[in-house]
């Protein structure tokens, strides 16, 4: 039977870069109040140099600021434009200890932090640690090469900001959902190929049982919802395995004219972080990207950004064939890398 194409998406989700740039609702600035309330909560978890990784939203009270963060992302990053950024941490006076502890206790509010790869890191460190981005087995956050328009593997990602760099290292944004429209306007028949499963890399983290690749399309249709997971560089490394599907002319097309709608300006939108910033993107209808980027020669200056993944309590249903990458599809304890054995934990250094 021919593919039945999902159809054009309307709402807060289609957006478009230019005018999305121009407004300044997907800006959540803290007041005096929601900081002091923060470092209310942030003060005893300090003192008893209590394990990151084990603060649940009960240890970390935001009588006030918590409702409202929760009902914004609920709003705006769940059910709306897909993203959000928060303004206004004081980490000109808090040590790394009680940056990331504020972070990791906004985050609780949200939901549940997965781990960010075979390590169990539940607290990531987007850092350039000097690594190849061509090697295979490398992930392209930990170079200073750009990243280009990709999803990660959780309901939200969120980036602190601690340390900009020199020049460069801006992020981008693009919703997957005008990606969608366009192409269906456009070249329908590209668009029913990214409707079927296709090989992504794993990139080395694999757990017993799995595959070095997962096989899931690159958009969902499920529930009335359009969902997208994408990284291309993932999907050109997984071709390096005999068994993976191979991609044909017409998968590379359809690649390339995604991947050229995300870089039209038209479409995305860039943003330049602030030490104090966190953003928070839905990676089920937002692709995220980060500019290369030259840093300082100082060690204690370079760009240093912390990462949560979170599984959101306030998710939306996601199709069974999410579970090859996420693990599982129930909501609130899904997505992250699972690897038998590793202990959850949030390191303070790069390691």
């Amino acid at each position: 039977m021919p593919l039945v194409l999902p159809p054009l998406q309307t709402g807060a989700a289609a957006w478009y870069g230019p005018e999305m740039a121009a407004r300044s609702d997907w800006l959540m600035p803290l007041t005096a109040a929601d900081v002091r309330e923060i470092e209310q909560a942030v003060e005893p978890l300090v003192a008893l140099d209590a394990d990151i990784a084990a603060i649940s939203a009960a240890d970390f009270p935001l009588p006030s600021l918590g409702p409202k963060l929760k009902a914004r992302v609920r709003d705006e990053v769940l059910s709306g434009r897909g993203f959000l950024l928060m303004r206004g941490l004081p980490l000109e006076r808090w040590s790394l200890r009680a940056a990331a502890t504020a972070y990791f206790g906004l985050g609780a509010h949200l939901g549940s932090a997965r781990s960010q790869n075979a390590k169990g890191h539940v607290l990531g460190h987007v850092r350039d640690l000097g690594l190849d981005a061509l090697d295979p087995n490398v992930r392209i956050y930990q170079t200073s090469a750009r990243q280009t328009f990709h999803t990660d593997s959780c309901d939200i990602v969120a980036l602190l900001c601690l340390k900009t760099a020199r020049s460069g290292g801006l992020s981008a944004l693009v919703s997957s959902t005008t990606i969608f429209n366009e192409m269906r306007r456009r070249r329908p028949d590209l668009l029913a190929l990214l409707l079927e499963p296709i090989a992504t890399d794993r990139r080395g983290e694999v757990a017993a049982g799995q595959k070095p690749y997962f096989e899931i399309p690159v958009f969902t249709w499920h529930e009335g919802q359009l969902s997208a997971i994408y990284q291309r560089q993932y999907i050109d490394s997984a071709q390096r395995f005999a068994d993976a599907p191979r991609l044909t002319a017409a998968h590379r097309e359809a690649l390339d004219l995604f991947d050229a709608l995300a870089e039209d300006p038209a479409l995305n939108m860039t943003m330049e972080f602030k030490p104090g910033d966190v953003q928070f993107v839905h990676n089920h209808t937002i692709l995220h990207d980060r500019t290369a980027f030259v840093d300082w020669p100082e060690p204690d200056r370079r760009r240093h950004l912390l990462r949560l993944w979170l599984a959101a309590s306030d998710a939306r249903l996601l199709p069974a064939v999410f579970a090859q990458r996420y693990g599982s599809v129930t909501i609130g304890d899904r997505g992250g890398v699972i690897v038998a054995g590793a202990r959850l934990h949030a390191p303070l250094q790069v390691d």
